[in-house]
């Protein structure tokens, strides 16, 4: 499976492009929009903040492109940790700023019912799923994935959530609306489950 690993200064982008190659992707990485037309998967990550984000994107003339490859059949795109945030309509990191807008919803700074709470939320956490997903196909539920991050995505529509994950009362860690997926999660820092998620959008997502 031919697949894209958007490369806009946002991302660890070589341990997700081992983990893509473990899991049979042949990866390309590219700073060119233009790339997305000679694929059918592709991959947003992304480590930073919302605002910084959308303005590399926006810079480098991404999300129009990104909108164009999702109406082509056979196409679906999993944005991960930031990369899952920057779906959204709108951020409040860094100000307000608008996000692609391929999830109705807002990004948040998450709410610490305690002031021990810590902020970031870092580490191993479980995932329990609200809905069934080939997203998830052959993982558990409840299984556990890594965290790295302070904001949170709250979905306008309840059908677009996958996942929620228990911290700071709960919050969402898996969306998907027809061929868009994200996790709040980096499933190629979690080990089999995360190696699973990435094969599970890599060949199963859209069967």
């Amino acid at each position: 499976m031919k697949t894209l690993l958007i490369d806009y200064g946002m991302g660890n982008l070589g341990s997700a492009r081992r983990a893509l190659e473990e899991c049979g992707a042949d990866v390309v990485v590219s700073e060119d929009p233009g790339a997305l037309e000679e694929v059918d998967r592709f991959v947003l990550p992304g480590v930073g903040s919302f605002g910084e984000g959308m303005a590399h994107l926006n810079s480098l003339g991404w999300p129009a492109k990104i909108k164009s490859a999702l109406q082509r059949p056979h196409v679906a795109m999993l944005g991960i940790c930031l990369g899952m945030q920057l779906l959204a309509e709108t951020g409040f990191e860094g100000g307000e700023n608008s996000g692609l807008g391929l999830v109705p919803g807002v990004v948040l700074r998450l709410n610490p019912p305690t002031p021990d709470t810590r902020i970031p939320h870092v580490g191993w956490n479980e995932v329990h799923y609200s809905q069934e997903s080939r997203l998830f196909s052959a993982i558990p539920n409840k299984s556990d994935f890594y965290f790295v991050h302070s904001f949170h995505f709250l979905p306008a529509r309840p059908a677009d959530v996958l996942a929620y994950s228990p911290y700071c009362g709960q919050f969402v860690s898996a969306i998907g609306v027809n061929n868009v997926f994200g996790v709040q999660f980096h499933p190629e820092k979690s080990a089999r489950p995360g190696l699973q998620i990435l094969r599970n959008f890599l060949n199963g997502v859209l069967c």
